[in-house]
């Protein structure tokens, strides 16, 4: 199926969380002289305009990074963050949201490179046309788990994978936990970051189950919710399963998760950050 079409959903709490991690980890990566790979499995579009009628029909940005952009006081560990966000957008006003792409090309330096893949006939060409001609791009059209396994070993040997499918089939969270098993026997040494929604809380722990299962050590869990679950439709919470986190990670996210619950939903929201697997 490929019906998901993010520019619905770009800019709510799900993809503040996502990219918040994104850019914490990416800023890990810069430490260091060192040339490193940024590969993304599931696109997009690179940037996403919230004045568009889709963004407007649902207005989720509203509740997510348009909460982030009126404050005042904000944690220091989110500058890169807002920064890749500033770079789009002409003075205060807030028109466009960066998505996965434009936040990882806005961490690279000269050494670095990034790896995007896109399946969906209508967003990857405006993938190619937001990063055309850009020498450090690579983009492919085809199955994002597909060309994660043709691409492991990176070159690098330092880098991070970040993959958000959109789990609009239930098997998605078995292709998950299975390219996480690939991968892993691959390029023990890389960052993955799985994000994931709170549609079905059982799905998810289903996933941590066969996670746990792979055998493999040092996996972190960060999860930000905006409601209680629920057996309705709709989701209620999302988070980033980061498989050799940065050391700094969690007592990063132990700062910007109160601020964030705050902002979004102080009523409602809560948040975790926990060990799965530890080191």
């Amino acid at each position: 199926m490929l019906s998901y079409r993010h520019s619905f959903h770009a800019g709510n709490h799900a993809d503040v969380v996502k990219h918040i991690v994104q850019s914490l980890i990416l800023d890990s990566l810069t430490q260091k002289d060192k040339p490193f790979v940024y590969h993304d499995t599931h696109s997009g579009v690179g940037r996403y305009d919230l004045t568009h009628e889709w963004s407007e029909k649902t207005g989720e940005y509203k509740q997510g990074i348009a909460r982030i952009w009126e404050q005042t006081d904000l944690p220091e560990e989110i500058t890169s963050y807002l920064n890749a966000i500033t770079e789009l957008n002409d003075g205060e006003e807030l028109r466009y949201y960066p998505g996965s792409p434009r936040v990882g090309r806005a961490h690279l330096r000269r050494q670095d490179r990034m790896v995007l893949t896109e399946l969906h006939p209508a967003d990857h060409p405006l993938l190619e046309q937001e990063f055309h001609r850009d020498r450090q791009v690579s983009i492919y059209k085809e199955d994002g788990f597909a060309r994660l396994k043709a691409s492991l070993p990176p070159k690098e040997r330092r880098g991070l994978v970040l993959i958000d499918p959109p789990y609009e089939l239930a098997k998605e969270y078995y292709d998950v936990v299975n390219a996480i098993g690939q991968s892993h026997k691959r390029w023990a040494t890389g960052i993955y970051a799985i994000w994931y929604p709170v549609v079905n809380r059982c799905d998810i722990d289903d996933m941590i189950k066969g996670l746990k299962k792979l055998d493999i050590r040092n996996i972190l869990q960060i999860e930000l919710g905006v409601s209680a679950d629920t057996n309705e439709r709709g989701m209620t919470a999302s988070g980033m399963i980061v498989i050799n986190p940065p050391w700094k990670l969690e007592s990063q996210m132990n700062t910007i998760l109160p601020f964030l619950k705050e902002a979004i939903a102080p009523a409602t929201g809560h948040f975790k950050v926990e060990w799965i697997v530890p080191e």
